[in-house]
């Protein structure tokens, strides 16, 4: 797998389509504890249609190559390593796709660094003030320091456990024990992914997304909310009123 060496971090990433599409890029963002796997079926039917689409593995706690020391693991620091990745792949005209923690990243790439973003898809993920939504504000409080991570990982290497509602059990409907197993792996297997993820969680802050959210009206381009209304989590409510405040937005029901 190719990798970008950022100031930060060094970023692994799939690419699927082919090199020479007529069609802007598409830059998958995914969420915590979840690697570019997760986007495997969408960009592999998006690259049957001529997409070139890229899937990093991006730090959150699912990653192998840990960060530099130093990196700034902020929601904001994080979306700078995004804006980063696309400059040093040269990509204009992004699309850029966010689900989940990843949806509300893409949220902080869109204030901070709009100018190489041609257009913004969010599928179910965090805003406003459910950054991140009941129940994993317990599971992030828990998650906050390397020791109790490590514990509770070593945990989660039972699949029920790692398939309740602290877990995937609310976000996915079909959980594959082996997939899940591996993205937990990580953070079982290193304690330097262990110090990652818990500055991370010690930097998110539920006012972050509702701050950032008054200043949608200035991203003019388009925004397309594509929303599971079954979402227990990420509930269609959390997608309309960001469709009121994009002035370009399209919500479609999944």
């Amino acid at each position: 797998m190719p990798q970008v060496a950022l100031k930060q971090a060094t970023i692994p990433y799939q690419v699927l389509g082919p090199a020479d599409s007529p069609h802007p890029p598409v830059l998958f963002v995914h969420g915590i504890l979840v690697d570019e796997r997760l986007w495997g079926r969408v960009a592999e039917g998006l690259a049957g249609l001529g997409y070139r689409c890229i899937l990093p593995t991006w730090p959150l706690g699912s990653h192998t190559i840990p960060v530099n020391d130093g990196a700034d693991l902020s929601p904001g620091g994080i979306a700078t390593m995004i804006h980063e990745f696309i400059v040093a792949l040269d990509l204009r005209e992004v699309t850029l796709v966010g689900n989940d923690t990843g949806g509300g990243l893409c949220q902080f790439v869109i204030d901070s660094h709009p100018d190489r973003i041609g257009r913004l898809v969010l599928t179910n993920c965090d805003a406003f003030d459910k950054f991140p939504p009941f129940p994993f504000t317990l599971a992030f409080a828990l998650f906050r320091g390397p020791r109790s991570i490590k514990t509770l990982f070593t945990l989660m290497g039972w699949a029920p456990l790692r398939h309740s509602p602290l877990g995937y059990g609310l976000l996915l409907t079909d959980p594959d024990p082996e997939l899940t197993r591996s993205w937990t792996a990580p953070c079982r297997n290193d304690t330097r992914i262990c110090r990652n993820l818990a500055e991370l969680l010690r930097h998110v802050a539920s006012t972050d997304l509702t701050d950032l959210s008054t200043r949608f009206p200035r991203f003019t381009k388009p925004v397309t909310l594509v929303w599971g209304m079954a979402d227990r989590c990420f509930t269609p409510s959390l997608a309309r009123r960001m469709a009121a405040l994009f002035p370009n937005s399209t919500m479609v029901e999944v």
